[in-house]
């Protein structure tokens, strides 16, 4: 998959007439801090298109990137903070469920990230659950690779492979190693 544009049009928190285009949509998702923003700009050979930030928590709507004018990247707020208020965490939470269960969204693959420094949290298992539920095609992403050695990243991925039971592609955003893998994997669907 060759990145020609990408272009933020919209962020949304609840039904919109995005949801019936007839673009498909690749959905990113997972914990507060894994580094989604920073997944979806280096695949996208973009620096600042998608907001990042070291607080973690900062996306609270779901966010659309029109890719190649052919395909939407949507960035799901994360989800597993735990130092937003409980109210909050559940809105976010409710957020993520409606935009993957409601129906109004063509989501054509789902992109679990996970940090591959840490291992799977109840929070991951269950958005695998929920994914697998749903019907919903996704591959797990390890991100930050570039922060283990050959050693500990073998023991990682291994890990999170025997916790969520689905191999996951190595990523780094920083050095955008396994980039082609993740977007070989992206246009399969």
């Amino acid at each position: 998959m060759n990145i020609t544009s990408a272009d933020f049009v919209k962020g949304i928190i609840g039904t919109d007439p995005i949801l019936k285009d007839t673009y498909p949509q690749i959905a990113f998702v997972g914990r507060s801090n894994v580094g989604k923003s920073s997944v979806i700009n280096s695949l996208l050979l973009r620096k600042d298109l998608v907001k990042s930030s070291a607080q973690p928590g900062k996306t609270r709507e779901i966010n659309f990137f029109l890719v190649n004018k052919a395909i939407y990247f949507v960035d799901l707020p994360g989800y597993g903070f735990a130092r937003i208020a409980v109210a909050g965490a559940e809105k976010i939470r409710k957020l993520i469920l409606w935009y993957l269960g409601s129906g109004e969204a063509p989501v054509s693959l789902v992109v679990l990230i996970v940090d591959a420094c840490v291992a799977p949290m109840a929070h991951d298992k269950e958005m695998i659950d929920i994914l697998r539920a749903e019907g919903i095609n996704f591959i797990v992403v390890a991100n930050k690779i570039d922060r283990l050695n050959q050693t500990e990243r073998s023991h990682n991925l291994k890990a999170i492979e025997a916790a969520l039971g689905v191999r996951p592609l190595p990523y780094s955003a920083r050095t955008k190693a396994g980039r082609d893998a993740i977007l070989t994997a992206i246009e399969k669907y």
